[in-house]
This record gives C-alpha cells, structure tokens and sequence, in this order.
C-alpha cells in the first residue's frame, strides 16, 4: 500500500491540500511571510501522534469495557535551537476523567498502542526519545 498526497502553493507560505475530502491549509505568521491561515507544519506531526494513539485507545478501551468520561491528550516535544529545527524528543500524557476508569487495563491499552497499533509512535520513536505518562482523575 501506499499513500500519497498533492500539496499545492497558495502564494506567501500558504500551502492546501485535500486529505480524504478535507481540507487542509498550512501556513506560517505574518512576521515569517505567511498569511497565518492554516497551522504550521511542524505541529501536525504531533495532532497526528495524538489522533493515532487516540483512535487506538478508544478501540482497545472500548473492547476491554473500560468506561471513562473524558480522553485528553498531549504531547510535549523539544524542538532543537540549531538547524534544522526538529524535534528531539516527545512524551505523550493520557488524561482521563471517570469515576471507575481502571488504572491496570489504561496501562495496558497505552503499551498496546505504543508497541503494536500506532504508526505514528512507530515513526518517532525510531528518532527520538520517547515517553509517556498517565494520569487519571475522578
């Protein structure tokens, strides 16, 4: 299999392209030539590292019957002062909210994700240091 996708020039830094009948605009400030259309390219590696974990942990959840009431999550990731600037290393937080979430079957759904399902993660962590954390409130 393979993927592909056609990114085409806007003019400035504006970039657009159409993700599976989707549009999606990349762009960068006004202080570096953009028009501030869209986000930076940069940070879409990390909502793709979020989306894919996420996907993979409401499925595995959902099949281990684990309840909760809310899933949050964030990356954290250095970017390098010299250039290129790139990211040197990442750590993935899960927030939940639920009264029974239970703390050993999240565990075990995060190293699933981690080790087997998520591409993303698979990607990066052939790169960079690779962390997360787990936090579960009531």
């Amino acid at each position: 299999m393979k993927h592909e996708i056609d990114l085409a020039w806007k003019g400035n830094m504006s970039f657009e392209t159409d993700l599976e009948g989707h549009t999606l605009k990349i762009d960068t400030t006004a202080e570096q030539g953009g028009n501030d259309t869209g986000p930076r390219p940069k940070k879409l590696m990390l909502v793709a590292l979020a989306g894919c974990t996420g996907m993979d942990m409401t499925s595995i959840l959902k099949k281990m019957r684990v309840n909760f009431d809310s899933l949050n999550i964030k990356v954290e990731a250095n970017v390098t002062e010299e250039h290129p600037k790139h990211y040197d290393e990442m750590k993935v937080i899960y927030e939940f909210t639920g009264k029974d979430v239970d703390a050993v079957k999240v565990e075990k759904a995060v190293k699933m994700s981690m080790e087997t399902y998520c591409g993303v993660s698979a990607v990066y962590k052939k790169a960079m240091p690779f962390s997360y954390e787990i936090r579960i409130n009531p």
